[in-house]
């Protein structure tokens, strides 16, 4: 069976505890390679959906 990724999130170390020993798989942002550049990418990727939705927006307002 392919597993696929649903959800990433930024955790506290307050609420990795809370989750307990369910949440097995996290990476301390300390060791995860280039995750500055992740978040360069998800600015990025969130910033071209907004200006998509705006566009779409825009478009439907003229054609009334």
């Amino acid at each position: 069976m392919e597993r696929h990724i649903v959800a990433i999130g930024l955790l506290t170390e307050e609420e990795v505890s809370l989750l307990g020993d369910n949440f097995t798989r996290l990476w301390p942002i300390d060791g995860a390679p280039k995750f500055e550049e992740l978040l360069v990418a998800i600015d990025e990727a969130d910033r071209r959906l907004g200006e998509a939705r705006r566009h779409e927006m825009n478009a439907g307002q003229t054609r009334e």
